[in-house]
């Protein structure tokens, strides 16, 4: 059976040690692979809610998580991620990197969530043909990326939104 959406797991990263469950995802900056997976079209599954004197003088968030292929058997071939839909509001943006850590590696563990990471570069891939390539997963491996969240000065309030997107092949 080939690999379908479901055996692909997005999942928090947690400064704590691997396969702890990770409910809070304000502590998604850097550590290990959290043993739960983000929620999908949730409210504030993956960033807190920006303050109105983080607004009115802008911020930028980082969030680090992982994907990890959960297939049983078959390995997950040259996936990439991608920014599906961009934020929902005209003052906020989002942008991607690959962490600098290979798969399977625990990922830089940042200061706080508006410490950059070191080394990544950030980009807005839009589509697959332009997405950031994860290299092969074979099952229970998995592969850091870090989120950057940007709220410009001067932002209403607003409920913000944005998805990613993941895709690869498989062998049959």
């Amino acid at each position: 059976m080939p690999i379908i959406a479901s055996d692909i797991h997005h999942k928090y990263s947690v400064l704590g040690s691997a396969g702890n469950p990770q409910s809070n995802p304000d502590s998604s900056i850097g550590g290990s692979i959290s043993s739960t997976q983000i929620a999908d079209n949730t409210i504030n599954n993956d960033m807190n809610d920006i303050t109105s004197a983080e607004a009115s003088s802008g911020i930028i968030i980082y969030r680090g998580y992982f994907y990890q292929n959960k297939h049983a058997t078959l390995t997950f071939i040259s996936p990439r991620i991608w920014i599906e839909s961009q934020t929902s509001s005209s003052n906020t943006d989002v942008a991607l990197a690959l962490t600098s850590e290979e798969k399977n590696l625990d990922i830089e563990r940042l200061a706080n969530e508006t410490t950059a990471p070191v080394g990544p570069s950030f980009s807005q891939p839009a589509n697959y043909a332009a997405g950031l390539e994860l290299g092969s997963l074979a099952p229970d491996d998995y592969r850091g990326q870090w989120v950057k969240y940007t709220v410009n000065a001067g932002a209403s309030a607003t409920l913000d939104t944005y998805t990613l997107a993941v895709r690869g092949d498989t062998n049959p």
